[in-house]
């Protein structure tokens, strides 16, 4: 998926360089597991490439003597690219990092739209159990939001959220906020009530969703999901009304922020990762938070 994802990014870096035919990059980061790029993802706001849809390329597979699809390995991949800090696509790479981490929501955004349409579409053909999105920072986050909302819909597809970027603060200032609110009014309104229903609602509704989470200690940017404060949330089982998530955590270690926000060291032959089954209490909040008020209009 990792690879899926850097394909993402290498399809933008070869629209912006102008490589076309034998001189593009991209191909390679699919054809060595036999997928076939169905369609790219386009900004319409820029032109710019922020995603692929990939589907299993039956007639390669046969062709390299590989007669079954692996097991795990799906019918259609949507893979989302993160942050690019250079060229065209600068501006508005930022402008939905910068909603995200204020907001925490990317619901309504041209990217949010343009990849729930993708993924229905796959669904649609392959069904839901076929159907993997992937993202890497800025795309996992849409990724997760994309997933968030078909969960909400009891659609579940297999998400693999790489760096995602863990904005706590925004959502631990809005509940603070809505709790001040609620201790100086001395009492619930009807909607504050309904709110509170509907959130619940929504983690119960969630139960049969896990998406992957890969994360780097060292990398501020997503640390949070790991919920380090004495690892009390890393447990084998999920417990209580947390949402459940696969977790992996790439070893700690002196590592620059490039190093461990970087997508490539999920590709890497040598990392020895620890995975565990985690209640994410900040992808609690981020679940809530979708009850809560936010930013209206078109990005």
């Amino acid at each position: 998926m990792s690879c899926f994802v850097q394909a993402a990014y290498l399809l933008e870096l070869d629209r912006q360089a102008k490589r076309t035919g034998s001189q593009e990059i991209a191909s390679r980061w699919w054809k060595q597991f036999k997928y076939k790029l169905i369609r790219t993802l386009v900004d319409e706001r820029d032109g710019s490439i922020y995603g692929a849809v990939l589907e299993w390329d039956h007639s390669a597979a046969i062709a390299d003597y590989l007669f079954v699809r692996p097991w795990g390995s799906p019918k259609a991949a949507i893979a989302l690219r993160g942050t690019i800090i250079k060229g065209s696509t600068i501006r508005r790479d930022f402008e939905d990092d910068f909603r995200l981490v204020t907001w925490d929501c990317l619901k309504g955004t041209v990217r949010f739209r343009g990849t729930m349409e993708a993924v229905k579409s796959m669904i649609s053909k392959h069904g839901s159990h076929n159907v993997c999105i992937a993202g890497h920072s800025l795309g996992a986050g849409i990724a997760l939001h994309v997933g968030k909302e078909l969960a909400k819909q009891g659609i579940y597809i297999d998400c693999h959220l790489f760096n995602p970027p863990s904005v706590s603060l925004p959502q631990t200032l809005r509940f603070i906020q809505k709790t001040a609110s609620f201790l100086w009014r001395g009492n619930k309104s009807r909607k504050d009530s309904d709110d509170e229903n509907g959130a619940e609602k929504l983690l119960k509704d969630v139960n049969g969703w896990m998406p992957h989470l890969y994360i780097n200690d060292a990398d501020y940017i997503c640390m949070h999901y790991a919920d380090r404060a004495g690892t009390a949330t890393m447990t084998s089982s999920h417990k209580g009304n947390n949402a459940p998530s696969r977790l992996f955590l790439a070893p700690r270690g002196q590592q620059s922020l490039m190093d461990a926000h970087g997508l490539q060291q999920w590709w890497s032959n040598d990392i020895e990762l620890q995975r565990s089954i985690s209640d994410s209490r900040l992808l609690t909040r981020q679940l809530r938070s979708m009850y809560l008020e936010s930013p209206s209009g078109k990005s």
